[in-house]
């Protein structure tokens, strides 16, 4: 693999399996460590277990140490460039962007909505912020950015937020469908006895705004739609495939095979589809490759395999940004 371009330090909501998942990252970090691996599981190894989630939980994310553990676990597995994102929904400053554009009213999907919202939103972006160009001034090969939910009538305000940055790439990205957050699991029953094929196309026109309101430079997993499985036969989606490839061409705007569905959902499939990846690279639209990992031991997952696909696509590079240029490099060698 030669890019990561689209992971992530961290998301909530804090639950026990997101405290179980944080010490699973950090016990395979260690499993690094010459000695670590033959004292698992006596009293002293959970003691000093225990101690480094405590330090990771104190300390927050927002650390040079816990930035390193993806970009040494990274480097090992060949990683040349890594492009770094959060959420935008984690900060305090874009709070009431997402509140004016999801459903947070006094439904019983708009209370959902609200709870996960008051605990992803953790706090100011200028820790994120500092960390990462800490790791820049370092000389680590590591670019800047943010992932940033595109809602229709949302244009001008999102850019007005943008602009206070400086910022390496954006990445716009459609997690909500008419107010909607349609990944999260605990309000994945409203696909039930939906026309699927309308969800879809309601989707692409989302997606068709994210591409040409000219504020990103990569549109994420362009097909999540599909993330549990809800899905119509892929031959009635193709025509908004084209669409969607026309547009990104047109924008000149990169797409990313994106592997998170993959290994994180019950989809298993990465994004986009084979055939949507096919009808990209038809119209000439450059691709990234991304992981999607929140945690370090996820770094690179799956890229090989996503490499691989792109190469059947017909795909030689892949690109990659820095200081909002963007740049190339071979898929192979």
């Amino acid at each position: 693999m030669i890019v990561d371009f689209h992971f992530h330090l961290e998301e909530g909501p804090y639950s026990i399996d997101w405290l179980r998942r944080t010490a699973k990252a950090i016990e395979t970090i260690e499993d690094d460590r010459q000695g670590f691996h033959a004292r698992r599981h006596s009293l002293e190894w959970i003691e000093e277990m225990n101690q480094k989630l405590t330090e990771r939980l104190e300390q927050g994310c927002f650390t040079q140490q816990w930035l390193s553990h993806y970009l040494e676990r990274g480097k090992r597995q060949g990683i040349q460039k890594f492009g770094i994102v959060d959420h935008l929904y984690r900060f305090t400053e874009f709070l009431g962007y997402y509140e004016k554009h999801m459903i947070v009213d006094d439904s019983e999907l708009g209370q959902l909505q609200q709870y996960w919202l008051d605990r992803v939103c953790i706090g100011s972006i200028e820790p994120y912020l500092a960390v990462v160009r800490q790791a820049q001034r370092d000389g680590h090969p590591i670019s800047l950015g943010v992932e940033a939910d595109y809602f229709p009538g949302g244009e001008q305000e999102l850019g007005d937020l943008l602009s206070r940055y400086e910022l390496d790439y954006v990445i716009g990205s459609v997690h909500f469908i008419e107010g909607w957050g349609f990944d999260n699991p605990q309000t994945k029953e409203l696909f039930e006895g939906q026309d699927l094929v309308a969800m879809y196309r309601k989707l692409f026109d989302h997606l068709l705004g994210a591409i040409r309101c000219d504020l990103f430079d990569i549109i994420a997993h362009p097909d999540n739609l599909k993330v549990f499985n809800y899905r119509p036969e892929e031959a009635s989606l193709l025509p908004m495939y084209e669409e969607v490839a026309m547009a990104m061409k047109a924008a000149d705007v990169a797409s990313e095979i994106n592997t998170g569905l993959a290994y994180r959902y019950p989809v298993k499939e990465m994004c986009p589809s084979p055939a949507f990846l096919h009808i990209l690279h038809q119209h000439g639209v450059p691709i990234t490759l991304s992981s999607d990992s929140h945690f370090p031991d996820d770094i690179g997952t799956m890229l090989d395999q996503a490499a691989e696909l792109a190469g059947e696509a017909g795909y030689k590079e892949v690109v990659y940004f820095e200081r909002g240029v963007r740049k190339s490099l071979p898929l192979k060698g």
